[in-house]
């Protein structure tokens, strides 16, 4: 399944990933700041081809990702992460899954397709609301 909305990230976002994971390596990002990194970093999981199924697969802390998530409103991906936390239990090959899982998360898969499109613009009111940008 290949995910047509790619990600077209403001250059002000950019420019403000960039500045927390220079500055992570000198002092402790808040937890509004992390969940914006959280949220940055996890886009290329769920834009790829396995993408839930990757993200229950990779070793990242999954429970505070979801969590990132639900701090900026992204409830929509939050439910997609939850109701697929199923995917962590089967094995490493997406092609092991039964015709049933494999269609189940197809279609967890398309709600989260879905919930993408109003991601940037939720991350960039939450990085507002934080005054996460004034720096």
């Amino acid at each position: 399944m290949t995910h047509s909305h790619t990600f077209d990230w403001p250059d002000d976002l950019l420019v403000l990933v960039d500045q927390m994971e220079n500055e992570a390596d000198e002092r402790s990002l808040t937890r509004e700041e992390r969940a914006v990194l959280d949220v940055y970093e996890t886009v290329p999981i769920l834009e790829s081809d396995d993408c839930l199924h990757e993200f229950w697969q990779s070793g990242t802390d999954q429970q505070r990702i979801i969590k990132s998530f639900d701090l900026i409103g992204a409830t929509v991906l939050v439910d997609c992460f939850n109701a697929s936390s199923w995917c962590r239990t089967l094995g490493e090959d997406r092609n092991d899954y039964s015709e049933a899982e494999a269609d189940h998360l197809a279609g967890i898969e398309e709600e989260l397709a879905e919930g993408m499109e109003d991601l940037v613009d939720l991350l960039m009111e939450f990085i507002e609301d934080e005054g996460l940008n004034d720096g």
